[in-house]
């Protein structure tokens, strides 16, 4: 579960990246909730594995890996291949236009805004992985984002297939921190 966790935490924050990035947006703590599909279903298959041993564990050791998990803003989702994802962004952040979230080495590219619209793409090299979106801002207080991820899993090629909602949720973050910016 620690390496799905990893992966998801990292495919879930990427996504939230996008979905975040517009000087509208509204400072303090969001909810991303990312829908994911593979074109293998081998992530379906793990993520449900790992929910239903989750749901196995006796009720003290699953409190403290739900304890554990919300500490980093994630939450596993009611259904196979959905995550929650808390994120807090700083007037910092949403000023520059850039939530600093992903893990590793990621360039990004966005097209100027058209309307509520923006696309977008990217390429990492750790872990290696590419992608393209669209995310279409409903207010400063909400988004929708498709968003399509290119990756190795178990040195095989995998497509997987992402949507998300975006919600702010309150000014004050509480316990969740800020990701800090990655490394320039």
């Amino acid at each position: 579960m620690t390496k799905l966790h990893h992966v998801l935490v990292i495919v879930a924050l990427a996504g939230a990246t996008w979905g975040a990035a517009a000087q509208t947006m509204k400072p303090g703590l969001w909810e991303i909730n990312n829908k994911m599909s593979s074109s293998s279903g081998e992530m379906e298959k793990a993520m449900a594995e790992a929910q239903k041993q989750l749901a196995s564990m006796p009720p003290d050791q699953r409190k403290m890996m739900e304890d554990m998990m919300a500490k980093q803003g994630v939450g596993m989702g009611k259904s196979p291949g959905s995550t929650a994802v808390r994120l807090c962004m700083t007037q910092e952040m949403v000023e520059r236009n850039e939530v600093a979230t992903q893990q590793g080495d990621c360039k990004q590219t966005a097209s100027p805004r058209t309307g509520n619209t923006m696309k977008f793409s990217f390429v990492c090299t750790q872990p290696p992985s590419s992608g393209e979106g669209q995310v279409v801002f409903v207010s400063p207080e909400a988004y929708t984002m498709k968003m399509t991820l290119n990756s190795t899993a178990m040195g095989k090629p995998e497509k997987m297939n992402m949507d998300a909602t975006g919600k702010f949720v309150s000014a004050e973050c509480g316990n969740i921190k800020p990701i800090a910016p990655p490394k320039k």
